[in-house]
């Protein structure tokens, strides 16, 4: 158990502004928090929490009385007590930031407030940790030398279509949160945006005990979805593999797209069967497809 910090620099001067401190919390197993951590949660004068609860919760697993004040700070309240932490801030008194689970500010309050710390003048560090992005992208099995994180998907669904159109020719690893309640329906739109056979991996519960790992495409992953899942979620999507922007638009790849269907329609599938195998074969949307199809027609 802490029971005392030593302090690391010589007290400021009067004075001073105070530090805002970001403090990355373990996303599952508490034995993940860092020393640090528990030495900051121990000595913080202020801290800001996105669940007060948690926060207690985690100080009881590291053994941690808090002997600070404590406030909530979620994402409903964080414009209003924004302006209350910079003035705790500005009278000299360091304000740690921590959230449920993973860096503060990333899908998380504490964007806002960084922003204006800065504005004014006030110092603002880093306490590294646990984060779910780079855990998932690390455990996928998808490339991990580029990667980009793209948050939650938008929930409205003319929204989230475009969203994902925009990132359809997107080449490096995509990393995304979802809610466990939308992920059947995300991974289905994403499966239409990028094409059924695209790689992907779904992240539950990460470092918790019931930690799950499912890879394959994203047919496949939605079909899994659709029988029900719990937990806390992120998914890895694979980048476009460089033909599929460029077979949507080039008239010769298109014809390749029309002439497969073609192909597959004397094998004896349907126009809709065929269709959605060379939309899996080639990574796009059955949409391109189809529209390969009209436009090679006969005029």
């Amino acid at each position: 158990m802490i029971t005392g910090m030593q302090q690391e620099d010589d007290p400021d001067p009067p004075g001073t502004p105070g530090r805002l401190i970001l403090a990355a919390a373990p996303i599952g197993t508490p034995q993940d928090a860092s020393f640090r951590l528990a030495a900051a949660l121990y000595a913080a004068p202020l801290i800001a929490a996105e669940d007060t609860r948690r926060l207690r919760r985690l100080a009881r697993s590291l053994g941690i009385s808090l002997t600070g004040r404590i406030i909530s700070y979620y994402e409903d309240v964080e414009t209003a007590r924004g302006p209350m932490l910079l003035g705790a801030l500005a009278g000299g008194q360091d304000v740690l930031l921590v959230t449920d689970a993973g860096m503060p500010g990333i899908s998380d309050p504490g964007y806002r407030l960084v922003r204006d710390a800065l504005g004014a003048g006030i110092t603002v560090t880093v306490l590294p940790g646990p984060s779910a992005v780079t855990a998932a992208v690390a455990v996928s099995g998808l490339p991990t030398d580029r990667f980009c994180f793209e948050g939650f998907v938008p929930r409205k669904a003319g929204e989230r279509a475009r969203r994902l159109a925009a990132l359809r020719d997107e080449r490096r690893t995509m990393v995304f949160f979802e809610s466990p309640r939308r992920l059947g329906k995300t991974l289905a739109d994403m499966a239409a945006a990028f094409g059924p056979s695209r790689r992907a991996a779904v992240c539950r519960e990460l470092t918790k005990t019931h930690e799950e790992i499912r890879r394959g495409s994203l047919a496949e992953l939605e079909q899994w979805a659709s029988q029900g899942v719990l937990g806390e979620i992120t998914l890895v999507i694979a980048g476009a593999s460089g033909a599929t922007g460029a077979l949507a638009r080039d008239a010769g790849h298109a014809s390749d797209a029309a002439a497969r269907v073609a192909a597959a329609e004397q094998a004896g599938s349907t126009r809709k069967e065929a269709i959605t195998l060379v939309a899996g074969e080639l990574g796009l949307p059955r949409r391109e497809v189809y529209d390969a199809v009209v436009r090679a027609k006969p005029r």
